[in-house]
């Protein structure tokens, strides 16, 4: 056991494109939908140790230790490979909750890949994922640490590599649940499925976004004012949405101009997370 303290990013993502194709007899929709990491996130901050304790801080107002999915996480990887240990797990929060962002995914999976190597359960990243799967839908492409094309829903995914653009994101002031979306009997459920070349040579869309601004006029009124500077979309269901730039100066220069009733951040599209950054590099340490 690593029982030195070390620092693992959790970072953002961002849904470059969302289609929804189809919907099952289980209520699930079908997806095609592209992943790309931000270089912007969560920070964990963890001490490994034999105690058998997890300890979180800070604690999230209103949410149980046991129901957060750092703690879900870290206990479901012990029950996998079946050991005694502990963690003390401090969390700094940057990321806004329900953005579309994939915060809590992101702090999952980090939480997952980082005990996995401070603990030397030695999971293969598959053996990781598919804890991850039962945490969300969306953790194994932050366990994998590739910017992915996701299909089924969500969990067919092949590594791809958009370009690396530079992204002006901001967050309306709304929360919008998912389940909420999804359930809309006007969403478009019938987008043609399309080859993964067909989509990123496309123009990039989501199929969420008719029916979001549709319901939240703070989202509408966001996406208005960024399409005067960029090409601009939803991510995820939302709230969050974000321009898209070729140079940090020009993202930079647009968040300068961002009215009061608006507050964002700049950052850059990576296809490799931070995550598995993180990791080599530890790990490279230790050899």
């Amino acid at each position: 056991m690593i029982t030195r303290t070390t620092r693992w990013p959790a970072p953002a993502k961002l849904n470059l494109f969302l289609y929804i194709t189809g919907r099952r007899p289980d209520g699930y929709h079908e997806l095609q939908t592209l992943f790309q990491f931000l270089d912007h996130g969560d920070t964990l901050t963890i001490t490994a140790n034999n105690s058998n304790d997890l300890i979180l801080t800070p604690a999230i107002p209103g949410v149980a230790t046991e129901d957060n999915l750092i703690f879900r996480a870290a206990d479901a990887l012990r029950r996998y490979a079946r050991i005694k240990a502990g963690a003390d797990i401090h969390i700094e929060k940057i990321l806004p909750m329900g953005g579309g962002l994939g915060g809590g995914s992101s702090n999952a999976a980090t939480t997952l890949v980082a005990l996995n190597y401070l603990w030397q359960t030695n999971l293969s990243v598959d053996e990781l994922a598919e804890i991850g799967l039962k945490l969300g839908a969306d953790v194994p492409v932050f366990v994998r640490g590739f910017s992915a094309f996701a299909e089924g829903v969500g969990e067919q995914l092949q590594p791809a590599e958009p370009e690396e653009k530079w992204y002006l994101i901001v967050k309306p002031e709304v929360n919008i649940a998912t389940v909420d979306i999804f359930t809309h009997p006007g969403l478009k459920r019938d987008t043609e499925k399309r080859s993964l070349n067909a989509l990123l040579t496309g123009v990039y869309e989501n199929d969420c976004e008719k029916i979001v601004r549709s319901l939240h006029p703070e989202v509408d009124k966001a996406l208005s004012w960024l399409l005067e500077y960029a090409p601009s979309r939803l991510t995820g269901t939302g709230a969050c949405v974000f321009a898209e730039f070729s140079t940090q100066h020009e993202a930079n220069a647009t968040l300068k101009k961002l009215p009061d009733w608006l507050h964002g951040f700049v950052a850059k599209g990576v296809n490799t997370s931070p995550l598995l950054t993180a990791l080599h590099a530890l790990s490279t340490d230790c050899q």
